[in-house]
């Protein structure tokens, strides 16, 4: 989880108050937090620092000295500033000469930007180190390393507008890149400087580096890795400063510099806005101005709230405690019942369902709302149905020559899709991924096993290897449109596999669960075709098997042949 480091003059003078450390801890859990560390107390109050760790990695907008700070005065007093008329699809349209225009050829390289102006008072050092930290915890963690989202600031008043964000040579294309006083080329910072190296492997391979420069062809920044070392080196005193950032998700962006906005005008700045012409579309118009509020409003009713909780709360104390999580509240009453519409603010994007609702509203009431109560209900704990069947099936693998697997439910598009020659129609990618190698919810276990394969070309054949785990998938019919479900993947890897020894495996295994079945032709893209069948229990398809199709196993390196079965053993029970 996030961990963040505040200091602690500029962290209460934020929240309005001052805590003793013992009060501190038992607020913070109102912003999903608790206290890491205390500071040195015999350190001045303006060099102490507090160390406080994040619970939850759904709220980046919590990884900053303003974002807690603002969560927790929020709490105290249910007061939210009017972030909105900064907004710039609010009213705030004055960019003046501030523009940026992104080139044609920027699309298939790193094709976003957003950018806005601070003003309104010089940067002193603490806000400096600040800033830096959350420009460090937003890129890193929400930003996957930078590869989704990076952040530079800039110095605006030598800024010369228009500016622009293009594709450039990194052979032939040089600057003087931040901590440097030599000019080097694009390309020679990958491997020269240090954060060349720490980014590099981002623009690895492509044939143009992103770099954006003002009208006077200077140097902002090489995107995502380094500013130019004259305008990039914002500095203690400087009054303006611009704020831009790049990626590939314009949402993500957005987001993030709604959350950068809101911690400025938290501290007294101003934001103006910078209008980013695109020559395409970024899902948002072709024309950005940030900050902008782009936030879907989520309902839910009052019943299933206090349903949920176990309360009887009226809707004057829901609406408070949600008020008091900083989100804009409106209610309809219908019949016995009531609906609340929640309109996140502009820094959350965290509302997907009903029950997200249903949290705030438990965190704005705060736990001393919620009294203990003994069980009134005398239970006995036992295995589920499911586990039990699954220790059966794997009992009868195991007795097949099989070897259990337990591999990881998160994977990457490229094992879960590209080397399993399928579409991801009905795949979950997961919105905020901290790694592109745990991008993507698994939908079948034989990527699982065909990676544990391509990596075990030196062990002794056969290889027989199988798992009992989850898979999950697209599911429309399902309330939260997906549906999750225990499946048994199995994988025999040996110079004389083939489809008749796997047929007779499955009738085994299918002997000994007490099911009959049949077999019909599939074509599906990971088997062979006329070498894979689809097993059938009553009517309906539970599962599948068959010889791995040779482009699948060039994808995986795999030069032996290979079987492969799934079986859902929900619908077995």
């Amino acid at each position: 989880m996030p961990k963040i480091e505040v200091n602690e003059k500029l962290f209460f003078e934020a929240v309005g108050r001052r805590y003793d450390y013992a009060a501190l801890e038992d607020v913070l859990p109102c912003a999903k937090a608790e206290l890491d560390e205390r500071p040195d107390e015999t350190l001045p109050e303006n060099e102490r620092t507090i160390k406080i760790e994040l619970n939850d990695t759904n709220r980046p907008d919590l990884w900053s000295t303003n974002g807690v700070a603002r969560q927790l005065k929020l709490h105290a007093n249910g007061k939210m500033p009017d972030y909105f008329k900064f907004m710039a699809n609010r009213g705030n349209t004055d960019y003046g000469e501030r523009v940026i225009n992104v080139e044609p050829e920027m699309k298939d390289i790193r094709p976003f930007m957003v950018a806005f102006l601070i003003c309104g008072k010089p940067i002193d050092d603490t806000m400096l180190k600040d800033i830096i930290q959350t420009q460090e915890k937003l890129c890193w963690n929400f930003g996957r390393k930078r590869k989704s989202i990076s952040m530079g600031v800039y110095r605006a008043e030598k800024i010369k507008f228009p500016a622009t964000y293009k594709a450039v040579d990194p052979d032939k294309t040089s600057f003087v890149p931040l901590q440097c006083e030599q000019p080097m080329t694009c390309r020679q910072i990958l491997t020269d400087h240090p954060k060349g190296r720490d980014f590099g492997w981002i623009l690895e391979g492509l044939p143009k580096f992103p770099l954006l420069t003002d009208s006077n062809g200077e140097v902002l920044s090489m995107a995502p890795i380094i500013n130019g070392a004259f305008l990039g080196a914002a500095k203690v005193g400087d009054t303006d400063l611009m704020v831009e950032m790049t990626g590939d998700n314009m949402e993500n962006l957005l987001l993030s510099m709604n959350i950068v906005a809101c911690d400025f005008i938290d501290q007294g700045y101003d934001i103006k806005p910078i209008l980013v012409k695109h020559p395409y579309e970024t899902g948002f118009g072709r024309d950005i101005m940030t900050p902008f509020y782009f936030q879907k409003t989520t309902k839910a009713k009052l019943s299933n709230i206090n349903k949920v909780l176990g309360s009887e709360f009226d809707i004057q104390k829901i609406c408070d405690a949600l008020t008091r999580m900083g989100s804009t509240v409106e209610t309809k009453q219908i019949e016995n019942d009531w609906e609340i519409t929640l309109a996140p603010p502009p820094y959350r994007n965290d509302f997907l369902h009903e029950v997200d609702v249903t949290e705030d509203v438990m965190i704005g009431l705060g736990v001393s709302e919620f009294p203990p109560l003994k069980p009134r209900d005398f239970t006995i704990g036992k295995l589920s149905d499911v586990t039990l069947f699954s220790r059966k099936a794997k009992e009868i693998m195991v007795g097949l020559g099989y070897q259990e697997m337990i591999f990881n439910y998160l994977g990457s598009k490229k094992d879960y899709v590209e080397r399993m020659n399928i579409d991801a129609r009905d795949i979950i990618e997961i919105e905020n991924p901290m790694s592109e190698n745990y991008q993507f919810v698994r939908n079948s276990i034989i990527p699982s096993l065909l990676r544990a394969e391509s990596g075990s070309a030196n062990a002794i054949f056969p290889h027989k290897i199988f798992e009992v785990g989850k898979v999950a998938y697209i599911c429309d019919a399902e309330n939260t449109g997906t549906l999750t479900r225990q499946n048994l993947g199995l994988l025999t890897v040996a110079s004389n596999a083939n489809f008749n020894t796997l047929a007779s495996e499955i009738s085994s295994l299918l002997y000994f669960l007490n099911h009959e079945y049949k077999v019909v032709e599939t074509e599906d893209p990971r088997f062979v075709p006329g070498r894979q069948a689809g097993i059938l229990v009553g009517e309906k398809q539970i599962g599948i098997f068959g010889e791995v199709h040779p482009q699948v196993l060039e994808n995986w390196a795999i030069q032996v042949p290979c079987v492969a079965a799934e079986l859902d053993l929900e619908e077995l029970m």
